[in-house]
C-alpha cells in the first residue's frame, strides 16, 4: 500500500480505508471505468497504478503480492493477463481522472475513473505514416529526375533548326551581294546587233526603212 497522507482518512479507520480502496480498485479492474467522489479518485489512482506495475511484472511473487490487496481470483487473472499487456510500451499513467460535477444531494465533487486505453494503435500507425510520407517523397525525387532527363532531350534538336534557318537564308543574299551588276559600258556590241530592230510601233519583226531600201538594190542588179 502507498504511504498514508495526512489529514483526514477515508472512513473510519486505517483499516477501512484500506478495505474501501481495495474494493474500489477490484471494481475498476473488473469495470475497467467507475464513478466516485473525487477525493476517493485521488487516493485510488497510485494504488491501482502499482498494482498494473506489478501486473506487467508477471511472476509468481508478484501475483502474491496482488492477491494480498485484490481477492477475487478472476479480477487478478484479468489484471495479469488482459489489463497488463495493453501497457507494455507505456511506463506509467494507467489511470485518468475525470471531473463530472457536483452530485446531487450533499454537492459532492464527483469523478470518473478509468483506465486509459493501449498505445499499440499510435505505435502502429507512427510507423505507417513514417513510411507512406518516405515513399512520396520519393516518388517525387524519381518524378524531378524524370523531368531534367526530358528537358535536355526536347531542347537540343530544337537549337541546329533554329541557327540553320537564318543561315540559309542569309547565303543567297550574300551571294546576290557579291555579284557585280553589268554596266552599259561592258555589255557586248555583238549582242546589241544581233538582236532585231524595233519598229516605231513596237514589233520587232516590222521591216524599217533601212532593210527595205537594202531589198529594192538586190532586185535592180
Amino acid at each position: 500500500m502507498p504511504t498514508p497522507t495526512k489529514g483526514p482518512r477515508l472512513g473510519g479507520s486505517p483499516a477501512h480505508q484500506k478495505r474501501m480502496l481495495a474494493n474500489l480498485a477490484t471494481e475498476l479492474f473488473r469495470h475497467g471505468k467507475i464513478q466516485t467522489t473525487e477525493t476517493k479518485a485521488k487516493r485510488l489512482r497510485p494504488l491501482a497504478e502499482h498494482l498494473i506495475t506489478k501486473a506487467k511484472r508477471g511472476d509468481l511473487h508478484a501475483r502474491r503480492r496482488v492477491l494480498t490487496v485484490v481477492k477475487d481470483k478472476d479480477v487478478v487473472y484479468t489484471l495479469f493477463e488482459q489489463i497488463a499487456p495493453r501497457y507494455g510500451n507505456r511506463p506509467g499513467g494507467y489511470v485518468r481522472i475525470t471531473k463530472t460535477g457536483p452530485r446531487q444531494g450533499d454537492c459532492a465533487p464527483m469523478a470518473v475513473i478509468e483506465l486509459v486505453e493501449e498505445l499499440q494503435v499510435a505505435a502502429t500507425t507512427a510507423p505507417a505514416r513514417k513510411s507512406a510520407r518516405k515513399a512520396a517523397s520519393q516518388q517525387d525525387k524519381v518524378e524531378a529526375l524524370a523531368r531534367e532527363d526530358e528537358t535536355p532531350a526536347a531542347s537540343a534538336p530544337a537549337a541546329p533548326s533554329a541557327t540553320a534557318a537564318p543561315s540559309a537564308a542569309a547565303a543567297p543574299s550574300a551571294a546576290a551581294a557579291e555579284e557585280p551588276t553589268p554596266t552599259s559600258a561592258e555589255v557586248d556590241p555583238d549582242d546589241q546587233d544581233s538582236e532585231p530592230p524595233v519598229s516605231a510601233s513596237g514589233d520587232k519583226d516590222a521591216e524599217g526603212p533601212g532593210t527595205q531600201a537594202e531589198g529594192e538594190d538586190e532586185d535592180a542588179k
